[in-house]
């Protein structure tokens, strides 16, 4: 293995703080490395470094005279006036990139979204595209030019669970010259564990390297940890025993039980599992009661575009739910249907007297209010205490476990990053002291280590959570179901978790349909107040109508209940197919379970027509 880049006590300052310290590392061929590490800890100052975009203030980085280093960096430096096929693809003649089979996995991964009707494809003005847009258009430009070394600074941002899934893909099995290397910082531990072969960690100047990717690394670092309390233990008792003797002459030597430990299984034996599911889901019917949300027959339309077609879901108590699905699918509009902040086209929403909401939304603004106020006075505007995991704690101490320690409690509002303004938008909800928490994107701009101290968090909230997010391991982690909008306006139920949604999306199985706007009852929009003489030209119902009715309502009732057995029986063989792996299996019972919501539908909408009728 050749080095690509060495650095050789590398040391870069900045102002009074020392970013990089001496470190001595380099970047061989075949590598691929994730940097993990708090947010302003010099993960970025290292990549710059060994782009060599970046001057070291002592030692020295040492590159070979051939190799080519391309990097994505947080801010891209694309032409707003050329196109997305001029920006990506260069000059490249289109017979040498239509040939290539890796530049085209490229444009279908990467920039398959700019294909849609109205965006213009490769043909596209880079200026007017979004931030997410010109995100993928960076990578997807990087990524065609194929460097010798990669070096890729929050690669994941912008890109939804399908699109992380196909970059790691990508990097793990297209980047297959022995003479490449990648290095990543990245936040998303799922796609740290499926691409890195190697982890560094940078803290306090220094760069930790672990083998292998996030699993590893966590392991290897608390078995570290262990090991360094133990010298500590050791040394401490050897000046016990030295002060001892000192005051009494040499004891007698004792034996003592040796402490032993086999890798990972030593460390985790007396460990809980992180949440008590049964504890909590009592706390949280204490607090709820048994109704939380019901949406039943919901429907929600945007212009002329129906975003949710008759969607049924029932929150309950101590439900942890995580949705994911495609851009545009509509999931932040389902979060607000369930709060009540979007109007509703067709059905209704029915919430329980006790639920009082908490949403954390992707806007940060609500704090720029705040901007003279301590970080520790602004949590404790809301209430100086609340209760976690069943214990009261106050704010300083839940402020200090997210990442807000005691200096840093006493920093101004208008000082803080973006990733703190995100934690202390958290803490500020937290202590509101909900019982229905709706987070969506909540992992923007955190690094993993606030992440991990976040879903310790999450594990004592006793209530009900749900979950937006393009983290795969946190949906994984701090979610026990996930639930999926396939763009369909339907919402299905993913048995097999995130795995199944990946293997429905790659095997073509999401439904994409136009859905017919259906008028409501009387040919008047849902929430729009019908004139006089519309509700005059109401017929009035027959008693004949209403025994008709009563006879379909009874028919309903009985399809309803078998196909409410039909449906225990599809999970049970659904959960039979996602352990044993079997993912063709899976898209061929995730289509019985959509014609089967559809047949549900077909029949909870006769149920309420019949309802209306019968009275």
């Amino acid at each position: 293995m050749a080095n690509l880049v060495s650095l050789e006590r590398a040391t870069v300052v900045r102002g009074t703080t020392t970013v990089l310290d001496a470190i001595s590392t380099g970047v061989g061929t075949g590598e691929r490395i994730g940097v993990v590490g708090r947010n302003g800890g010099g993960k970025s100052t290292l990549l710059r470094v060994l782009a060599g975009t970046l001057e070291v203030d002592g030692g020295r980085a040492v590159r070979g005279g051939s190799v080519t280093v391309g990097m994505l960096a947080q801010a891209d430096d694309l032409d707003p006036a050329h196109t997305v096929r001029e920006a990506v693809l260069g000059g490249l003649d289109e017979h040498e990139w239509a040939g290539d089979a890796r530049i085209r996995d490229v444009l279908a991964g990467l920039l398959g979204g700019l294909d849609a009707p109205g965006v213009g494809g490769l043909d596209a003005l880079v200026g007017p595209l979004s931030g997410g847009e010109r995100r993928r258009t960076a990578l997807a430009r990087l990524l065609v030019s194929d460097p010798d070394l990669l070096l890729l600074d929050e690669p994941t941002n912008h890109l939804d669970v399908e699109g992380v899934a196909w970059l790691a893909r990508h990097l793990t099995t297209a980047r297959t010259r022995p003479d490449s290397a990648l290095v990543a910082v990245t936040h998303d531990r799922w796609f740290l564990d499926a691409v890195a072969t190697t982890t560094w960690e940078v803290q306090e100047g220094e760069v930790a390297s672990y083998e292998g990717g996030y699993a590893a690394y966590v392991l290897a670092k608390a078995e570290r940890a262990r090991m360094a309390a133990v010298v500590a233990e050791r040394r401490d008792n050897l000046l016990r025993k030295e002060l001892a003797w000192l005051r009494r002459g040499a004891p007698a030597r004792t034996s003592k039980p040796r402490f032993r430990i086999d890798a990972a299984n030593a460390l985790i034996e007396d460990e809980p599992a992180p949440r008590d599911t049964v504890e909590l889901v009592r706390f949280a019917t204490t607090r709820l009661g048994k109704d939380v949300v019901d949406l039943e027959g919901v429907s929600v339309e945007l212009g002329d575009r129906r975003i949710l077609d008759r969607v049924t879901w029932r929150l309950g108590p101590g439900d942890r739910i995580g949705i994911v699905g495609v851009n545009g699918a509509g999931k932040s509009t389902l979060l607000r249907a369930l709060t009540g902040d979007v109007p509703l086209t067709a059905g209704r929403r029915k919430v329980g007297k006790t639920v009082r909401f908490a949403f954390l939304t992707q806007e940060v603004r609500e704090l720029d209010a705040l901007g003279d106020r301590r970080v520790i006075a602004a949590v404790e505007d809301v209430r100086q205490y609340t209760t976690l995991g069943g214990k009261e704690v106050s704010a300083s101490q839940l402020a200090q476990r997210l990442g807000f320690t005691g200096a840093r409690q006493q920093t101004r509002v208008s000082d803080l990053s973006g990733g703190e303004r995100r934690r202390l938008q958290l803490l500020r909800l937290l202590m509101t002291e909900p019982n229905v928490l709706i987070l969506d994107e909540p992992t923007n701009d955190l690094d993993v280590e606030t992440l991990t101290s976040l879903e310790d968090v999450l594990d004592g909230f006793g209530g009900t959570l749900l979950v937006v997010s393009h983290d795969r391991y946190l949906l994984e982690r701090v979610a026990d179901k996930q639930v999926a909008l396939l763009g369909d306006g339907k919402l299905l139920d993913l048995v097999g978790g995130v795995e199944q949604y990946l293997a429905l999306v790659e095997q073509g199985a999401v439904v994409r349909r136009e859905v017919p706007v259906a008028p409501a009852a009387g040919g008047e929009a849902a929430g729009r107040r019908p004139d006089a003489a519309a509700m005059s030209a109401v017929p009035a119902v027959s008693a004949a109508d209403v025994r008709a009715a009563r006879k379909e309502l009874a028919r309903v009732e009985k399809a309803l209940a078998r196909l409410a057995e039909r449906e225990q029986r599809l999970h049970a063989r659904m959960a039979e197919a996602s352990s044993a792996g079997e993912h063709g299996a899976l898209v061929d019972l995730a289509r019985e379970q959509q014609e089967l919501d559809t047949e549900k539908d077909d029949l909870e909408a006769a149920w309420l027509e019949a309802a209306e009728t019968a009275g």
